[in-house]
């Protein structure tokens, strides 16, 4: 396979699939630009080679094309201005053959949100009377989305995919666009290459005790990785708003707080999995609970089996607390994907940011820390704590699939498996 370091890209254009979907706020100023500084090292290598790069890229989930408050144009100052580089801007994916055709050793053109166009993911918009219509229109979709991977292609002489954060779709940029290549001019970027050495670290060099976390609001989303994680973990610490599906399942009172109905069997079943696995499952003992959805709400400490009616857990209790640290401290693999509570709210931070610090304090004591997953890189990074852990992976979904074991078709498309 061929490598980023060993590619001459002098004279090359290359087209480079990175992974923009930054936050902004709601005057399109990014909020938090680590996705944009991930990809710096691979754009800087093709530029210090003498190659020139087109930059593609997706932002959010736009339903139409274009929609403007998904424009890829909001961001190119904040690019050229990390990059070191002016970055040109072409206002319609398909349509920038000629600035592609005109562009300059050193030079840098950023093509607009590829999702503007539905043959990117290759999902048909719009309404369907049936599944089997619905079904058809896919179809019918498949064709035209090799087209538009191959119109991409033509743009460069080489391809670098360095979007690990979309790596786990057979989107037309991510995985399709690679058939378009030979063996020799595809390759991973800095920040894949990075991305699949750190997951194999924590699964294929597994130092123990391994203790994984795993927070968020809804235990089905996470089933998959609980499971898988379920054959590899000494200590596995379930958080944030699954807490309360798990609470209410064992007979607890919840109050308000959020939970799964339809998951109750599925959370004794972890329980039981975990038990006849000898695998240390830690569940949050009491709660900092909210009479309201809000960082001004009235709070009150109760266990987090008996929430009293019309309040919610909002975050860990101070017991939990203890209890996740004393999990995590001693531990030598780490992985934590998904916060403790609302910690967008600066009043329920104290159990993501207790998590934090354990974590920073077993990693300095010479665990490998592995933080993945969006919610967790902006909880690390409010905290001010990215340099107290050893890698801060830039995919939710990808990372949690590659965890789970499962294929990567942007990788896959690469390795030519």
């Amino acid at each position: 396979m061929q490598t980023i370091d060993n590619f001459n890209f002098a004279g090359k254009k290359a087209i480079v699939r990175v992974d923009f979907n930054v936050p902004l706020d709601e005057n399109g100023h990014i909020t938090d630009d680590t996705r944009i500084r991930g990809a710096l090292p691979t754009l800087k290598k093709i530029l210090a080679d003498g190659g020139s790069v087109i930059i593609m890229s997706h932002m959010g989930k736009p339903k139409k094309n274009p929609d403007m408050k998904y424009s890829l144009g909001q961001i190119v100052d904040a690019v050229s201005e990390k990059l070191g580089v002016k970055v040109q801007f072409a206002p319609d994916c398909m349509k920038a053959d000629e600035a592609a055709a005109a562009l300059k050793p050193g030079e840098v053109l950023m093509l607009e949100n590829l999702r503007f166009y539905a043959e990117e993911e290759g999902k048909p918009r719009g309404e369907f009377a049936t599944e089997e219509e619905k079904k058809a229109a896919k179809a019918a979709m498949k064709e035209p989305q090799k087209e538009f991977a191959k119109h991409l292609a033509s743009y460069a002489d080489c391809y670098v995919n360095d979007a690990f954060g979309t790596a786990h779709r057979k989107h037309a940029s991510t995985a399709l666009i690679a058939d378009y290549f030979d063996a020799d001019h595809k390759m991973l970027g800095y920040l894949m290459e990075k991305e699949v050495k750190a997951v194999d670290n924590v699964l294929s060099n597994i130092k123990r005790p391994f203790t994984a976390i795993m927070g968020g609001s809804k235990v089905s989303t996470k089933i998959g990785i609980i499971e898988n994680l379920m054959d590899k973990v000494d200590n596995l610490i379930l958080c944030g708003g699954m807490t309360y599906t798990f609470a209410k399942a064992q007979g607890g009172k919840i109050g308000s707080s959020i939970c799964e109905d339809d998951k109750l069997d599925l959370a004794l079943d972890i329980i039981a999995q975990a038990k006849a696995k000898g695998v240390n499952l830690v569940l949050g003992v009491d709660c900092v609970a909210g009479d309201a959805f809000s960082n001004e709400a009235n709070t009150q400490i109760v266990p987090a089996n008996n929430i009293p009616d019309g309040w919610e857990g909002m975050d860990a209790g101070p017991k939990t607390r203890e209890l996740f640290a004393n999990a995590i401290k001693g531990s030598k693999t780490i992985l934590w994907n998904g916060p403790a509570g609302v910690f967008e709210f600066d009043n329920f931070t104290g159990g993501s940011r207790a998590i934090a610090e354990a974590i920073a304090e077993a990693t300095k004591d010479g665990a490998f820390s592995l933080i993945g997953g969006g919610d967790s890189v902006a909880c690390i990074n409010k905290f001010g704590m990215a340099d107290q852990v050893s890698y801060i992976s830039t995919g939710g979904g990808a990372l949690l699939e590659a965890i789970e074991g499962k294929v990567l078709p942007g990788i896959a498309a690469i390795k030519g498996e």
